[in-house]
């Protein structure tokens, strides 16, 4: 029976993380679940493979369940299958952020940039005043991006604000559009440059994820593989899981 992986994340207030951390593995441990999560003052990010029943368990226990109290309503969720168990082992995770970009002004909980649709991608970024801009890491970029995307060349999230501070320009760079694989990168990203004075900032909601679940491959802008952090190592249009040459120790 193949396996499910949930992808998830929400930015909300959690000053008790650190003592959610062993009842969550409890409840992971109980179900069955191997994946990592990382829980933080400013919410939780995670990536967890199952039985489809133990994954349909764990949404419900966070979105519902007494351990988050109703904290994580607006819970981003993401849903892939693999053929074999993706992950060795369980660990939860203590963090100063959920996606360390290094920056204690910026809140997504505040400000976000406007969440676009995958349907409606394709449009925003063939725009010609579009600076459509991948947020992930250049091995990430390197197995795949969208076509015309500007790759900043970083070799982690928490390198975006020099590239920030380099190359971009609010009074140049009037409408930016960005992504990365599962939306929780640009989801700071965003908020970090909206700080800067940047108006028009828009980001792919759900991510590249979302958009290979729903896009038709005739009519999609992404080219190659996206890479996964765990043992898929990258999956293609319909969330397929592809054979790769060799598996990257990234």
């Amino acid at each position: 029976m193949p396996y499910e992986v949930a992808a998830f994340y929400q930015f909300a207030a959690l000053s008790d993380f650190r003592e959610l951390r062993e009842p969550l593995r409890a409840v992971c441990a109980d179900l069955g679940l191997k994946g990592s999560v990382l829980l933080a003052h400013e919410g939780i990010n995670g990536t967890l493979a199952g039985s489809p029943d133990a994954i349909a368990a764990l949404v419900e226990e966070l979105r519902c369940g007494a351990l988050f109290d109703g904290r994580l309503d607006n819970l981003e969720l993401k849903f892939s299958a693999a053929a074999a168990m993706p992950f060795q082992r369980l660990k939860i995770r203590l963090k100063k952020e959920i996606v360390t970009l290094g920056d204690a002004a910026t809140d997504p909980t505040r400000q976000v940039g406007i969440y676009v649709d995958p349907a409606d991608w394709n449009d925003l970024i063939a725009a010609p005043d579009t600076l459509v801009i991948d947020t992930r890491n250049a091995f990430e970029v390197a197995m795949g991006t969208f076509a015309g995307a500007l790759d900043p060349g970083i070799k982690s999230f928490g390198q975006f604000k020099d590239f920030v501070s380099r190359h971009l320009d609010p009074a140049k760079h009037r409408r930016v559009a960005m992504f990365c694989t599962g939306g929780i990168r640009c989801e700071k990203a965003s908020a970090y440059l909206l700080a800067r004075g940047f108006e028009e900032v828009y980001h792919l909601k759900g991510g590249i994820l979302k958009y290979l679940e729903g896009v038709p491959e005739a009519e999609s802008r992404w080219r190659g593989e996206c890479f996964v952090f765990d043992d898929r190592v990258a999956l293609g249009h319909g969330l397929r899981q592809r054979p790769m040459e060799n598996n990257s120790d990234e």
